[in-house]
Order: C-alpha cells, then sequence, then structure tokens
C-alpha cells in the first residue's frame, strides 16, 4: 500500500472512530462501603450509606484497579449490620437487638445474619475457631476481621474491626455497641490476634 492511499484509509477510519470516542461515557461509580470505612472517618457513614447499591465497573476499569483495593460484596453485608446496631446497651450474655449484647454476642449476631456463619459462644472459644484465617500482623487487617483483646494472651474480648485502626464491639455494663480505637492504650496493650472468617454460603 503506497504512503497515500494509507494516509487516506487512516483518515477514513478516524471519522468513524472519534465519535465513538467523544461519546464514550467518563463517570466513575463510587468505591464500595467497605472501603469508605478503611480509607478514612466513620463518623459520617451510616447504615443507609454501608448498604447503598454500586454500580459494577466496566471490565476494563476493573482489571485496572489493584486487586487489594477490591473488598469482598459481603464485607458490606457485615458492616452495614454492625452500624445499624451501634447504640444497642451492653447486656451479659445479650445475642439479639432486643435483649442488647455482650461482645460475642454481638459478633456471633452480626456474622450469622450477614454470612450465616456459626461462631462459638465465648470470645475465647472464637479465637480457636478452625477454618477462619489467622492474620499474623496487625497492618494485614481488613475490614470485617475479628480483632481478639486480652491479659497475658488469654481472649476475653472480641469485636469487627471496620478500618481506619478501629473497631465496633460491646464493651461492657452501663455501656453501648459503639466504635473504639485500637489505639487506645487500654486496646492497643490487650491486642492478642485477628482472625478473618468467610461466608458460609456462595
Amino acid at each position: 500500500m503506497t504512503p497515500k492511499r494509507l494516509a487516506g484509509f487512516a483518515a477514513t477510519a478516524l471519522l468513524f472512530v472519534a465519535p465513538a470516542l467523544s461519546a464514550a461515557p467518563l463517570d466513575v461509580p463510587p468505591a464500595p462501603a467497605s472501603l469508605l470505612a478503611a480509607g478514612g472517618s466513620l463518623g459520617g457513614l451510616t447504615a443507609d450509606r454501608m448498604g447503598a447499591t454500586v454500580r459494577p465497573r466496566p471490565a476494563d476499569a476493573a482489571a485496572a484497579q489493584p486487586k487489594a483495593d477490591v473488598a469482598p460484596a459481603w464485607v458490606d453485608t457485615v458492616m452495614a449490620r454492625s452500624m445499624a446496631l451501634l447504640g444497642t446497651p451492653y447486656r451479659w450474655g445479650g445475642s439479639s437487638p432486643e435483649q442488647g449484647f455482650d461482645c460475642s454476642g454481638l459478633v456471633r449476631y452480626v456474622l450469622g445474619d450477614s454470612l450465616a456463619a456459626e461462631l462459638p459462644r465465648r470470645s475465647r472459644d472464637m479465637a480457636r475457631m478452625r477454618g477462619a484465617e489467622r492474620i499474623g500482623d496487625r497492618s494485614e487487617l481488613a475490614v470485617g476481621d475479628l480483632v481478639f483483646f486480652g491479659r497475658s494472651g488469654r481472649v476475653d474480648h472480641v469485636g469487627i474491626y471496620v478500618g481506619d485502626g478501629r473497631f465496633v464491639h460491646a464493651p461492657s455494663r452501663g455501656k453501648a455497641v459503639r466504635i473504639s480505637s485500637m489505639g487506645e492504650a487500654y486496646w492497643r496493650k490487650r491486642y492478642v490476634e485477628a482472625l478473618r472468617v468467610k461466608p458460609a454460603r456462595g
């Protein structure tokens, strides 16, 4: 093909390609709610926002995103259930919104309701669960992980990690379900380990 014919072919092709490019949508769908929780303050997040539907990305845009930034869909469900229970009164042995919650009752309720996961009743037994992924370092924590606290390595408290170094839990008598910072001296000294529980259903 001569240079003159090649130039003519390129000019003709451009007439068809240019309009398609100009019409391509440029909007980018919002990030999943779990990533919002992991990336910044939780002060402005509500259960409604946690449960908001996220439009699927086009295949090419999804491929361009690092896999570490894409949270499983069930994480949003766990966060929505947890946030909806903020303010529920503490009750030793409690395991429902109507009764109130202790720490393990809250975790068992949230994961059972959102993941169909069957967890042991006591926090120390949860920490010994088989089949859950053990998280070796705090820097590897992800939203939805279970975080365990205690003294001398003996677990006596559990919560759900919500990102940004924070976790939701039922603290103690006279208090309500709340979000606390793992950076507080009390919790920092008592941190023992973390587990990642996957959904029991697909």
